[in-house]
């Protein structure tokens, strides 16, 4: 694979680096509104509306980019059915049923991993000696952050059918992350968003008609409001659309370390939203972080 230029690449850092950051608060929400709202509901509205905001951008190119919709409809179904349908949705059931540190620890440690190794089977991209070196201490910082400092916390988490549903999840987002570098290239990049976020919610209705008429109706409020608006504004539209961009200038595997810097941003949030406590073992885990991603980035020559 070629490496990218200069220009490319620090564009495609701060891009990826902007998406962790407001996807990190992905996971504020989540924890606040998850006794107000059902797993498939909060992720099919997030998607529905994404797919009306993005929808007066993506018309035209729609009429015009039907024929390579329709001849790329295998591709867009899975694309669609990994990144949109899956992947929130079993965060959020997760999120039901396992601990909060399982939840970070099994996301955002185990996606980068399986993310570069199906880059490297079906995309055979190098994986390089810093490349395995930054991811080692992407992983390294985020253990360190969600064992508080003392990795003998680690070794007494217990495992259950929540952590399972996070496991799943991070293999749809790393299945998603690799597809996202075979985009048609007869497909504009917001018609592509537009229609794997519809085709996304398409995909959740079923299940949606089936949660609202099996659970509690949602209680609705200016906060849940704020909360849908914002994963369907800022965490689907704008990360998917930096995100993407950072992929093709980067690649899908050095692109998904940055989601190590999703915990260490969703501590920032917590201490300064929620007033939880901030100390040394943030600072030390966000250097480890960065380190990796500049070995995996700007050092990466191979």
């Amino acid at each position: 694979m070629n490496q990218p230029s200069s220009k490319n690449m620090y564009t495609g850092i701060g891009l990826a680096v902007l998406a962790a950051f407001i996807w990190s608060g992905n996971f504020i929400i989540a924890r606040g509104v998850n006794k107000e709202i059902p797993p498939i509901s909060l992720n099919f509205y997030r998607w529905l509306i994404a797919s009306l905001i993005i929808f007066p951008f993506a018309i035209k190119k729609f009429r015009a980019e039907w024929r390579v919709v329709k001849q790329s409809w295998h591709y867009l179904f899975w694309i669609s059915l990994t990144g949109v349908a899956l992947f929130n949705t079993f965060v959020y059931i997760g999120a039901h049923y396992t601990l909060a540190i399982n939840l970070a620890l099994i996301g955002t440690t185990s996606s980068p991993i399986i993310s570069i190794i199906l880059a490297r089977i079906f995309l055979k991209e190098k994986i390089g000696l810093l490349k395995m070196c930054g991811m080692l201490l992407c992983i390294t910082g985020v253990l360190f952050l969600l064992s508080k400092g003392n990795l003998q916390n680690l070794v007494s988490l217990q495992f259950g059918a929540g952590d399972l549903w996070v496991l799943l999840a991070a293999f749809c987002f790393a299945v998603y992350n690799t597809m996202v570098k075979k985009k048609p290239a007869g497909l504009s990049k917001t018609n592509f968003l537009f229609v794997v976020f519809f085709f996304g919610t398409l995909m959740l209705l079923p299940f949606y008609l089936w949660e609202i008429n099996n659970t509690i109706a949602v209680q609705w409020n200016s906060i849940l409001v704020f909360a849908i608006l914002y994963l369907g504004l800022g965490a689907s539209v704008i990360c998917f659309f930096l995100w993407n961009i950072a992929i093709h200038k980067l690649g899908a595997g050095r692109t998904a370390l940055f989601g190590n810097l999703i915990p260490v941003f969703s501590s920032l949030e917590a201490a300064i939203i929620l007033h939880e406590q901030f100390n040394w073992v943030h600072i030390v885990s966000m250097v480890l972080v960065f380190t990796g991603i500049l070995l995996a980035n700007v050092y990466n020559k191979q």
